[in-house]
């Protein structure tokens, strides 16, 4: 592997540190929109310039897909980076928001992190090695009842107004367990999974650079990531990770 998880944390804490800058100075953060309802600032366009530059130092020979600057030349093997994963969350100044990192080699997710510089919790993992965070291992939680978890999820579907739109699913398996969350960042939803913070989290119509870092953190922390037919991969337009234990239970709810 040419880079390391220690240097690839020191690169991600650093365009953690970038987007702080701008998270201690909303009131003169730049707020674009590129849809009526998705949003962009001068925050993570800053943040994926430092990670294509610093990336690129490291690991010339990878390409590079970010959510703001697209995809270079070379997508066999590339970096997949979301600057800032829950922008809407980090520019009213909320702390659930994350840079999120992958390296994906031949369609396979090699190295993953997730980090929440507004939490300073840092997750990572690399296939077959386990996943950490904040430098210790980490398990998905040992929850067996659906009755009894505590799920997550979001509706980034509603801002392209689709009619399979996440709102019945969501009453469905919210009426069948004990805890729900909508936290903003599919990136650390996913990390919560790994975590055993939730015992399961989904949502729709996402793209990988939202969820490439984070589905091999939970994979690798135990979990089960697939679409929401049970089939096993990552499939950023139907996303369902869960602890394992109950995905049996959740999936007839999808």
């Amino acid at each position: 592997m040419p880079i390391t998880l220690e240097t690839l944390e020191k690169i991600v804490r650093a365009a953690g540190s970038v987007a702080m800058t701008y998270f201690n100075d909303l009131d003169q953060l730049a707020i674009n929109k590129k849809s009526a309802r998705d949003l962009v600032t001068d925050a993570d366009v800053a943040v994926e310039n430092y990670l294509k530059q610093a990336l690129h130092e490291h690991s010339p020979e990878y390409g590079f897909w970010g959510e703001e600057s697209g995809k270079t030349a070379n997508q066999t093997s590339r970096w997949i980076v979301d600057p800032i994963d829950g922008t809407h969350s980090f520019s009213k100044g909320q702390y659930f928001w994350g840079v999120s990192v992958a390296l994906e080699i031949d369609g396979e997710l090699l190295l993953g992190a997730v980090y929440g510089p507004a939490l300073d919790d840092y997750y990572c993992a690399e296939k077959g090695k386990g996943a950490f965070k904040n430098g210790k291992p980490i398990r998905v939680s040992d929850e067996t009842s659906l009755a009894t978890s505590m799920v997550s999820t979001g509706f980034a579907c509603l801002r392209q107004y689709l009619e399979d739109n996440n709102l019945a699913r969501f009453g469905r398996i919210a009426q069948a367990t004990t805890g729900q969350r909508r936290l903003g960042s599919a990136a650390l939803d996913l990390c919560t999974v790994a975590d055993g913070q939730v015992d399961a989290f989904w949502e729709q119509e996402l793209n990988l650079y939202d969820v490439a870092a984070g589905a091999l953190i939970a994979m690798e922390a135990g979990g089960t990531v697939t679409d929401f037919k049970g089939n096993p991969g990552v499939f950023p337009k139907q996303i369902l990770a869960t602890n394992g234990k109950i995905l049996d239970q959740i999936l007839p709810l999808m």
